[in-house]
């Protein structure tokens, strides 16, 4: 959604107020709290032109600011109202004494919130689903932060990557790979993978040393990793994980990562202390860190 929509999803111009929602995954709400919980908006509102955000286990929908969302509601055991925001939708965690009007009135109270988390995550999807590489012939897949064209070329033995040239039309980078032509994506995918797996090996030990130096810490061993929520990890023994998949970024992303792992080195923390470390070696480090908390991982 763009932001010029983004921006007309409530009504109010209040300060938007901090929420420490429940983080677990929510469940299903049970079933003889259903009877009553259905929608609080006219159906008729869904023909208008409000932007609508419906979890796939809503049992109740109301109107947020310009927005209309559907919720779903769990029943449980708990003092107060929790409310979480994740890529289904908005999920209420709910004591069983408390009454639809209040729930409601929780939500209307956080809706700024609400409709913030909403939007950034139905835009997360939509660029989720323009990340997706089609993998085939010819398709492009992002190294250090530029794109490389892949080529099928069964007379090849394993990947090789070209640079571009300046006198070659079109100027572009190539992977080459040892495949028939009519390889499946599959195949595709995995020789791609394996080959910037390799070059994360060697690029990551190679930065790893270069910011060691700097900090005047040992750093044991660097190995990839592919955790889905971090980029990183540091251990104290002096082990450091790093995503391969920072290989689609440029190298002052990739920089960030590594200078930050190898902080914790100093400071197994994100004091303020830490974020000094990680600035002595790297003082221009918070575009990168930006980037990466908006970022959407190409797959």
């Amino acid at each position: 959604m763009p932001a010029a929509q983004q921006l007309q999803l409530w009504d109010d111009e209040a300060p938007a107020e901090g929420l420490a929602g429940d983080s677990d995954r929510l469940g299903h709400q049970a079933a003889n709290h259903c009877a009553e919980a259905r929608a609080s908006v006219p159906e008729a509102a869904l023909l208008g032109s409000l932007p609508v955000f419906r979890h796939p286990r809503a049992v109740r929908e109301i109107r947020l600011g310009k927005a209309l969302v559907g919720y779903e509601c769990t029943r449980v055991q708990r003092r107060s109202i929790g409310m979480v925001v994740s890529d289904e939708g908005l999920s209420v965690r709910a004591p069983s004494w408390v009454s639809w009007a209040d729930i409601e009135v929780a939500l209307r109270a956080k809706e700024r919130w609400i409709c913030n988390k909403l939007v950034d995550q139905r835009e997360r999807a939509r660029r989720q689903v323009s990340a997706q590489i089609d993998w085939r012939a010819g398709c492009q897949l992002p190294f250090m932060g530029e794109p490389v064209t892949v080529i099928l070329d069964p007379t090849q033995t394993g990947a090789r990557f070209q640079p571009a040239s300046l006198d070659a039309a079109p100027c572009r980078h190539t992977l080459r790979l040892g495949l028939p032509h009519d390889a499946m994506g599959t195949q595709i995918r995995d020789a791609a993978e394996a080959w910037l797996q390799r070059e994360a090996r060697m690029l990551f030990a190679e930065r790893a040393e270069h910011y060691a130096r700097k900090l005047g810490v040992v750093v044991k061993r660097v190995s990839l990793s592919s955790a889905r929520t971090r980029w990183g990890s540091a251990s104290a023994d002096g082990s450091i994980r790093l995503h391969w998949r920072l290989m689609h970024f440029s190298l002052d992303i990739i920089d960030y990562v590594v200078a930050h792992e190898l902080a914790h080195l100093r400071e197994m923390n994100h004091s303020p202390a830490f974020w000094d470390v990680v600035r002595s070696i790297l003082p221009e480090y918070e575009p990168a860190r930006d980037h990466l908390r908006r970022v959407v991982i190409p797959e």
